[in-house]
């Protein structure tokens, strides 16, 4: 700006002046209406999803008849079985049935172990909620560390340097960064374990040892792609006659970043966020079976390869969930952050 841009050196410290916090404290909130209009925009989604889930799953012809029956089943006994699980109903009628065992908790009944879908997602969901959490978490805070120091360095090389390494990162998929952390610090370093898991209740130390490597491999494209977009944003917030005109004003530029630029110039870093978010659960079925844990992506594919419709059609639903209520946290902290005067 005009000489006196703390620049990378220091934007951490920006986070604890007292000059800073009481107004980022004040960031107005979004109001009940945005909230019932993003709930009315995500119910129509969600029942869609899950007609497309089950239709898919009733396209397949798969059926526990012939697995539970064996080879010498006879008609008499299919029909049997078919009727136990209600297959023999018509297809809105076997999903609406679905759809109400959802609303009340019950995602079914496994074809071949007979044990409820809730109970064992239940058993995996903590192993993938963790390397996704996890991900998610470095991908935030390491994207807008390299994106705040590129914008503030714009032109220099901090900035050059951060550009190229991002873009050479964001092309790397999850299984080929899992298989070189692999190599280095489990094979040649011997660091870090290659796989497994062990839960935080057992030990912590461990807990964040298994999920370090899975994690990294997750977040690498996350982290490139939001200091990508959060760099754009906040270099053409910069340049906004508000800013020139806070400096002016002689306000501090720890308050102008950190108030003004980074809260005008976050929302399109938010909006990738958001889409960046079902990636990573995508990501954690290659992730997990790379790292071999069991989580909810390696019981979705044993699930698949063994014809378990229940339990593949119960995992769907439940990342379909958690990536629809991340979108409404998107857009809440969107409207959070956004000025004033769109708000109107």
């Amino acid at each position: 700006m005009n000489g006196k841009s703390p620049g990378s050196k220091s934007f951490l410290l920006l986070f604890f002046k007292k000059d800073v916090l009481p107004y980022v404290l004040k960031a107005p909130a979004t109001g009940v209406a945005s909230w019932l209009s993003a709930v009315a925009m995500i119910v129509p989604v969600f029942f869609l999803s899950t007609l497309i889930t089950f239709l898919l799953g009733a396209a397949s012809g798969l059926n526990p008849a012939a697995g539970l029956a064996g080879d010498s089943a006879s008609p008499a006994m299919i029909a049997r079985i078919k009727a136990e699980y209600g297959l023999n109903k018509p297809v809105l009628q076997q999903y609406l049935a679905w759809m109400g065992g959802i609303l009340h908790g019950d995602l079914g009944t496994s074809w071949f172990n007979h044990v409820p879908v809730s109970a064992l997602i239940g058993q995996r969901l903590a192993v993938s909620a963790s390397v996704a959490g996890f991900a998610l978490l470095l991908g935030v805070v390491l994207g807008t560390a390299l994106g705040i120091v590129a914008a503030l360095n714009k032109g220099k090389w901090p900035d050059r340097a951060i550009t190229g390494a991002t873009s050479i990162t964001s092309s790397l998929p999850p299984f080929v960064v899992g298989i070189v952390l692999i190599m280095v610090f489990s094979l040649w370093l011997r660091w870090l374990p290659s796989a497994g898991y062990v839960s935080p209740t057992e030990s912590v130390g461990g807990w964040l040892s298994m999920i370090a490597m899975p994690s990294v491999a997750l977040s690498v494209d996350v982290v490139a792609d939001v200091a990508r977009q959060l760099r754009t944003g906040l270099v053409a917030t910069l340049s906004e006659n508000y800013v020139t005109g806070a400096i002016v004003r002689g306000l501090s530029w720890r308050r102008i970043v950190l108030v003004h630029v980074l809260r005008n110039g976050a929302s399109p870093a938010l909006a990738l966020l958001g889409m960046r978010i079902p990636t990573l659960i995508g990501g954690a079925v290659i992730t997990e079976a790379v790292f071999t844990m069991p989580g909810l992506g390696m019981l979705s594919a044993d699930s698949a390869l063994r014809g378990d419709v229940p339990i593949v059609q119960g995992a769907l639903v439940v990342c379909i969930a958690f990536v629809l209520a991340a979108n409404i946290l998107i857009n809440l902290l969107q409207g959070l952050l956004q000025p004033a005067s769109r708000r109107r």
